[in-house]
């Protein structure tokens, strides 16, 4: 199947639908913004519209009234998306049967048996279809005298969803309302819904596969899901009529076989054992070896299933959308029925009116899923139709629908005088108010149902005259519905199989609903799954079964405590399956697919986890290959009552009891603090790379909150987490906590009437700490905070003590950690709650052994972090540090030395694991081995140190590094011209890029003048070879080393610089445009009022006069009578490049100049956002009435 095809028909086909029948509507005097009056007429009305009547029959009236009604109730953009999906189903389901061969005439409606042929065959054999469809043959002479093709087809189409009506009345009611007023025109033009149908969707994906019903109704809501999660990223609550569009995902084909044959079968199979049955079942999971105890108890339940007959089995799904599970359970159920001998023209029957029941909150859903049923019995009985029609089959599914328009006179009608009969009247009237707000999760009371059916019974028996006959009618119309939902949700099922919506309670659902799930379900109210789960469970039988397909957050997060702790308690998990994130690409969330048994015999369950395995097809294969081998090692046998050992009891089914049993021991909460952050509320406003500040301003090394506050510094080392890295690192930012936070502190409470709500753990800021990232964990990285630091909520920090404080960063970074964050939460990011419930053993014996292993790994974390410039403790470059007379063998001399120190830190990593999984008794759950990819520190790279050399130089040239110096020498403040002696700092901080040596102190000679002073003249060219040849620069085979770095630092330094910088660049560079007309670099630091000027009067005017000189000198060039002609060539194209230059270096100076007048001042505190965009977007005025020429002044930088 082309899903896409599938997806971009329905899409299409929902808006043409609404927009035509919108049209319709329209053509009645009916819109979004007013209803037309009407002007009775003899036999009828007309309406006016656009200087034009429009008359409508008296029928055609009374239904326009009725549309009207519709539209106060529902509002008209939700009875115009009914009437467009009322449609869509219907076209979908003819062409679903006609595909089939399944309609009964045996002759097409929407497409022809001949391929290339245009007409439908029902138009082209409309009088064959005279007595099948009761049509006028008249009528068919006259569309056929007109040529009215259109409305031949219209008038067929109207009749054989009629006809149809007969047999599926739910899905083709008589088409005698306003549905059919609203019918759309010109169904068969190119371009319709109906041609785009024929030619869009192969016809082999309808052939025997119900499964296209489901994709194409999942597909047709899908723009409608997108603008209900829009809406919620603007906190717009879920209302009602938007729930199904929300909480609609299609379940994959063998998670519902998965499903099915696990609960369904397995009820069966417990009483009435059958190896060809059960062969026949791809995904049915033997079940798990009990002990003697429990075995002795499920054989009494073996004993009583024997008693179990076909037509006793009861199979609901309360969340059915488009049939998908029930259809196959009707697959299933049929093969039952023929293994005890059923005849076969029977069972169609016998399974839609005994055995499956269905409920939905989706009017669409209840449609779809009633006509899939009804194919699939057809699929089984080629009499099925003629069967029905003459004896008609009522289904037990139904959309659930609301008592909103059942009056106080309707009640008192129906009751007839008899007040205990009112009295469950009002109940019923009572419980479905507002129905679809809460679908099936209503918890309703069981009331005398056969009561009202009889007394509705007798009321059509007196329904003599007219006025009684409609009121039958209309009491019919309003109380049917909800007796067949009530009907459905007060049984009980032995089977109850769901895919339920996933709907978060405090993001998503609005306030009835949220209310009624805290008031009903408050163990599982956080998400509608959750309440669905146990809904169910009332639902099912006692030793009866369920099965789901939910997110798998249940498991393991403290939300679900309450429901996790129901079911270890009162049910058993006969088996379940984990997928990864990628086994369902319609799902947003992790999802896990399982079978619950409704009884607690202690048993034990078989799981499969698929966390490790990418892919929908890979993990349904690696389903079946655990089916196959109950040896693979991510199959396992669990009993859930173990979960109770494990804190919050969640459910880690693949630990072992080893492991279970390390949570008696004392836990990390119970040695030490851990505490989340605060959160600024304004990270734009309040936090800074560090670079981007005066360096001056940062209090370092902070020993507590007074001595900040006494320390008048502004800004403050501060852990906000950062990419995965062990032992230390990641110090980047710096957090305004002037005057003890004062700024902070006052903003916070303005935004929640007290800081404290975000401003957390005050008394341990600057405290020596142990932090980490944000992340999953599996990739969990702890790192030494030495102290001086304020923490942020994604920069969590513990605070043990002196004597703990190795112990427990090496217990962090060991193989344990991740594999307890496993067991407590895997399905989101490290909590901290979940770091407090660690077991802990200790290791006192180890402890001289662990503060080596630590203390060397800390230093060597260190040592790497500090080697870029992006650490504030850098001292000098890595070439410069392990300096020999060549960069190349200054490079091959520091990559020794980063191996040296990656495999030291990779052995002692593994000391450490050795440590702790002896400790814990873990050597048959983990090995001590790291692989390379998990060490966090990063051996040499030419490309990134050929690069980091370069931006090195590039500082020394701006005097933010002096080789006189090691460590930062300037980064604001005043500025000192003696401090760089042996490699001047460029006295104005502005260095021209040029794409031709104009000036003689331009990047490329300043760069190569750097190489020079510190590697040496004599092996200059060698190393300025080394450089360009590295791979990173693409070295064009006719450049010279100094071309390929003037390439570089016009086209690739910003980009660069951006990424190290995090695009909070510290050098600006002044960029023209893309003829590479005008560059200069800036340091911000070195900024002041002035510079803009200075860059334009020494700098861009300059380069101008010097490109009017060159073109000079070429048009020398090209007159000239002794050149060859291949160099005049050269030379036109070179004078044509820098005329382009020129010109566009002429209009950026427009730019500049207005900036220059402005003398812009900027503020360092700001930070390099706020003061970048004071130069970007600037409008320049324009002469004779021309648009203002409007252009950044520097390189262009998303931030």
């Amino acid at each position: 199947m082309d899903k896409n095809a599938v997806k971009k028909f329905a899409v299409n086909a929902r808006r043409k639908l609404i927009d035509s029948v919108s049209q319709k509507a329209y053509g009645l005097g009916i819109s979004i913004d007013a209803i037309k009056e009407v002007e009775k007429i003899p036999n009828g009305s007309r309406i006016k519209i656009n200087n034009d009547y429009v008359y409508l029959t008296d029928i055609e009236t009374q239904h326009r009234e009725r549309l009207i009604e519709q539209i106060e109730y529902k509002g008209y953009e939700q009875v115009m998306e009914e009437v467009a999906y009322t449609w869509f189903n219907r076209i979908v389901a003819i062409r679903f049967m006609e595909v089939n061969d399944y309609l009964p005439t045996r002759i097409r409606v929407l497409s022809s048996e001949y391929e290339n042929k245009v007409e439908p065959d029902a138009v082209t054999q409309a009088l064959d279809l005279v007595e099948d469809l009761g049509l006028d043959r008249e009528k068919i002479y006259n569309y056929q005298d007109n040529n009215d093709i259109e409305g031949l087809f219209k008038y067929i189409f109207i009749k054989q969803c009629n006809a149809l009506g007969k047999i599926m009345p739910v899905m083709f009611e008589k088409i005698q309302d306003y549905t059919e007023l609203l019918l759309p025109d010109n169904l068969l033009v190119e371009g319709s819904v109906i041609r785009d149908l024929i030619s869009d969707i192969e016809e082999n994906d309808f052939k025997e596969q119900v499964e296209i019903i489901g994709w194409l109704y999942q597909y047709y809501i899908s723009e409608k899901k997108d603008e209900v999660f829009n809406g919620l990223k603007k906190n717009e609550k879920i209302t009602k009529e938007n729930i199904p569009a929300a909480t609609q995902l299609f379940t994959p084909d063998w998670i519902v076989k998965y499903m099915v044959e696990n609960s369904l079968g397995r009820l069966w199979l417990e009483g009435h054992p059958n190896e060809e049955l059960k062969s026949g079942w791809k995904y049915y999971l033997e079940e798990a070896e009990q002990e003697p105890d429990v075995e002795k108890e499920f054989e009494k339940i073996r004993e009583e299933s024997k008693k179990l007959n076909p037509e006793d089995i009861t199979v609901l799904d309360p969340a059915m959308g488009s049939g998908h599970i029930l259809v196959y359970a009707f697959d299933v159920l049929y093969q039952i029925y023929l293994s005890v001998g059923y005849s076969e023209r029977d069972i169609p029957r016998l399974i839609l009116e005994k055995n499956l029941y269905g409920l939905d909150i989706d009017d669409r859903a209840g449609q779809l899923a009633y006509f899939a049923l009804i194919m699939k019995a057809r699929s089984y009985s080629r009499r099925f139709f003629s069967e029905i029609e003459k004896n008609p089959i009522e289904l037990n599914v139904c959309a659930i629908q609301e008592s909103n328009e059942i009056s106080e006179k309707d009640i008192e009608y129906l009751a007839g005088g008899d007040e205990k009969l009112k009295k469950d009247i009002c109940y019923l009237s009572k419980v479905f108010t507002d129905a679809k707000e809460y679908g099936d999760i209503l918890e309703v009371d069981k009331i005398d149902l056969n009561k009202i059916k009889y007394r509705l019974i007798d009321i059509k028996n007196n329904a003599e005259n007219l006025f009684n006959k409609r009121n039958f009618e209309n009491i019919i119309m309003k109380f049917c519905p909800i007796i067949k939902q009530m009907t459905i949700m007060i049984k009980k099922y032995n089977i109850c199989i769901t895919n339920p919506p996933y709907m978060g309670k405090r993001k998503s659902m609005n306030e009835k609903l949220s209310k009624y799930v805290e008031e009903n379900y408050s163990s599982s109210k956080m998400d509608m799954f959750s309440v669905f789960m146990m809904r169910n469970m009332k639902f099912t039988k006692n030793n009866g079964y369920l099965g789901f397909m939910t997110p798998n957050s249940w498991l393991f997060i403290n939300s679900y405590i309450e429901l996790r702790k129901l079911i270890v308690n009162s049910k058993d998990i006969v088996n379940l399956i984990q997928l990864d994130e990628s086994g369902f690409e319609d799902a947003a969330v992790n999802i896990c697919t399982f079978i619950l048994s409704n009884n607690n015999f202690n048993k034990k369950g078989t799981y499969i986890r698929l966390t490790d395995f990418k892919g929908t097809d890979l993990q349904r294969d690696k389903v079946l290959e655990a089916k196959k081998n109950k040896n693979v090692d991510f199959r396992f046998i669990s009993n859930i009552k173990n979960s109770k050992y494990i804190p919050d009891c969640r459910i880690a089914y693949w630990v072992s009891d080893k492991v279970a049993n390390t949570f008696n021991s004392k836990l990390l909460g119970d040695y030490i603090d851990i505490k989340q952050g605060m959160a600024t509320s304004d990270n734009d406003r309040f936090l800074k790379l560090w670079y981007e500040v005066m360096y001056n301003d940062i209090g370092f090394n902070i020993k507590g909150l007074e001595e900040a506050k006494e320390s008048k510094f502004k800004w403050f080392p501060y852990n906000k987490g950062g990419k995965r890295r062990k032992w230390y690192g990641n110090n980047e930012y710096v957090v305004n906590w002037s005057n003890d936070g004062k700024d902070i502190k006052e903003y916070a409470a303005k935004l929640y009437n007290s800081y404290t709500r975000t401003i957390k753990n005050m008394s341990y800021y600057f405290k020596k700490s142990i932090t980490w990232s944000d992340i999953s964990g599996r990739t969990f990285a702890a790192r030494s905070c030495k102290g001086g630091f304020l923490f942020d909520v994604k920069g969590s920090s513990a605070f043990p003590s002196e004597e703990m404080y190795n112990h427990i960063i090496s217990l962090m970074n060991s193989k344990v950690l991740p594999m307890y964050i496993e067991i407590l939460n895997p399905t989101s990011t490290t909590q901290v709650g979940d770091l407090k419930q660690i077991p802990v053993i200790e290791v006192e014996k180890y402890n001289n052994d662990i503060d080596k292993y630590v203390n060397k790994n800390i230093n060597i974390m260190k040592s790497g972090w500090d080697s870029f410039e992006i650490s504030w403790d850098f001292e000098k470059h890595p070439l410069m540090k392990f300096k020999k007379e060549t960069i190349e063998k200054s490079f091959m001399l520091w990559n020794d030395f980063t191996l040296e120190e990656f495999y030291e830190l990779k052995e002692m990593e593994e000391k450490l694991n050795k440590i702790y999984i002896d400790t814990y008794g873990l050597q048959d759950e983990l090995t001590p081995e790291v692989e390379e990819k998990d060490i966090t520190i990063r051996k040499a790279d030419r490309d990134r140190e050929m690069k980091s050399f370069i931006s090195y130089a590039v500082g020394c040239m701006m005097g933010r590094y002096s080789l006189d110096e090691e460590g930062l020498v300037f980064a604001g403040g005043e500025f000192d011209i003696d401090r760089y002696k042996t490699f001047k700092a460029d006295k104005d901080a502005i260095i021209p890029i040029t794409d031709m040596e104009y000036f003689e102190d331009d990047i490329v000679s300043r760069f190569v003048e750097f190489v020079k002073v510190v590697f040496g003249e004599e092996t200059l060219e060698e190393n300025l070879n080394y450089i360009a040849d590295t791979e990173c620069f693409k070295r064009k085979s006719n450049e010279t080393s100094r071309d390929c770095l003037r390439r570089y630092f016009l086209k690739g330094f910003m980009e660069d610089h951006l990424k190290v910088y995090q695009k909070r660049p510290i050098y600006w560079m002044f960029d023209s445009g893309k003829q590479n007309g005008f560059k200069a670099l800036i340091y911000m630091h070195r900024y002041d009022e002035n510079m803009v000027a200075k860059v334009r009067a020494d700098y861009l005017h300059v380069l101008q006069r010097k490109y009017e000189s060159e073109i000079n000198r070429l048009d020398n060039d090209i007159n000239s009578e002794i050149l060859p002609t291949k160099e005049k060539t050269v030379a036109k194209k070179r004078k044509e490049k820098i005329q382009k230059q020129l010109a566009e270096c002429k209009q950026y100076d427009q730019v500049i100049a207005h900036v220059s007048h402005q003398r812009i001042a900027i503020d360092l505190d700001d930070g390099v956002k706020v003061n970048y965009q004071k130069f970007q977007g600037i409008e320049v005025p324009q002469d004779n009435g021309k648009k203002d020429l409007k252009q950044d002044l520097l390189f262009k930088v998303k931030m």
